[in-house]
């Protein structure tokens, strides 16, 4: 029988010195006014202070070799720091996606040249990385890419353009998917290669997509002959035509850590708080809710233990962002439901609920539509 999630391995409790220590360090950020509680943090919570000093505890590049300026410590140890940062709602969307995706695909695709360019900024909180995967009208689809990359003398001119790219207007830089070889209708995957390229670059333009709130969290990114350059100190991304590969893999990554479960479990705390307080009223599914977290809590270690071993977990990962991005949609409905008594003058809490309504419709969508990702689930377990 195949096994859908890795099982759990090590001790459970054997780094809650490690929770106690960054719980800690988040409340006297907070109690000093440095920063607030959000839900959704790791996607709007943009703070480069917050990060920086994230930076010098230690707790960026966790898992980055010492010789590339990082601190060698483990998948679980860097798991449980950013479980407590989320669980918090503190604003850890400057350096998310350069920590969480960038640095893992740094150490396992990247040149020498790149590693010692990037990885040492990552870890003190001075680089900061979006992701050019998606592009307009492909929703999920990223075999359809039609941004392309041609050489040229000293490297590529990559034109197209990408979607939905986070940050990207506050980023130095961001991996770009392109298609390197000419699309054939039978092979879609194939033909395509990755490219780090600088978002100040000339031919960029980065253009803002606001949200119903007026929040500015996306962008469309244009590529207009953009080069990138090529050779020992370039910036081709891995090997050339093996784009599809990386890509897969890094989602593994992406998909499975506890941001897919998280990003509204302040809002399910507040909840919690105010049903004990009578502020609103008491309701059974507050347990439910509790229980799939916990339930999420588990499945999202062992994939971050697989993924330290270095086990495939493509399959598992998908698992943990199918069910983590449901129930962060069903706690945010649970809280809408409920409502807001006119007597709870809670700014906070306000705040809070329509923030993660506003974003709600985004958790299923962002890393892989859920549609998509069944279909992931449907053939890593063999079924036809």
């Amino acid at each position: 029988m195949t096994r859908l999630v890795p099982p759990v391995a090590g001790d459970p409790h054997g780094l809650d010195d490690v929770r106690l220590e960054v719980r800690k360090f988040v409340a006297e950020q907070r109690q000093a006014g440095r920063i607030g509680r959000s839900a959704d943090c790791w996607l709007t919570g943009w703070d480069e202070d917050f990060t920086r000093a994230l930076a010098a505890r230690g707790w960026l590049g966790m898992t980055v070799p010492v010789e590339y300026g990082g601190h060698g410590r483990s998948h679980q140890e860097r798991f449980v720091v950013t479980e407590e940062l989320l669980a918090a709602g503190a604003p850890v969307g400057a350096h998310w996606i350069a920590d969480r995706q960038i640095v893992p695909s740094l150490l396992k695709y990247g040149t020498e040249a790149q590693k010692r360019k990037f990885l040492p900024a990552i870890a003190r909180g001075e680089c900061y990385f979006a992701i050019g995967m998606s592009e307009p009208d492909s929703g999920s689809d990223l075999a359809s890419v039609r941004t392309k990359a041609e050489p040229v003398d000293g490297g590529w001119r990559i034109t197209g353009a990408k979607v939905w790219t986070s940050g990207a207007h506050l980023a130095h830089a961001f991996i770009c998917l392109a298609r390197t070889a000419a699309l054939d209708p039978a092979h879609r995957h194939d033909g395509l290669s990755q490219f780090i390229v600088d978002l100040r670059s000339p031919g960029v333009d980065i253009r803002p997509i606001i949200s119903m709130n007026g929040k500015h969290h996306f962008n469309e990114v244009i590529l207009d002959e953009v080069f990138v350059p090529d050779g020992p100190d370039g910036m081709v991304f891995g090997t050339v035509g093996d784009g599809w590969q990386q890509v897969t893999s890094e989602l593994s990554f992406e998909r499975s850590g506890p941001e897919r479960f998280l990003s509204t479990f302040t809002l399910l705390a507040d909840v919690a708080g105010h049903m004990s307080a009578r502020a609103l009223p008491r309701h059974t599914d507050l347990g439910r809710y509790v229980a799939r977290i916990a339930g999420l809590h588990q499945m999202s270690t062992a994939v971050a233990g697989a993924l330290e071993r270095h086990e495939p977990a493509d399959t598992a990962a998908a698992v943990v962002k199918v069910l983590g991005t449901t129930t962060e949609g069903d706690i945010a409905d649970f809280a809408d439901v409920l409502g807001i008594p006119d007597e709870m003058d809670d700014d906070p809490y306000r705040t809070m609920l329509a923030d993660a309504v506003v974003q709600r419709p985004g958790f299923t969508l962002r890393g892989g539509t859920n549609e998509v990702l069944r279909g992931v689930i449907a053939r890593g377990l063999g079924m036809r």
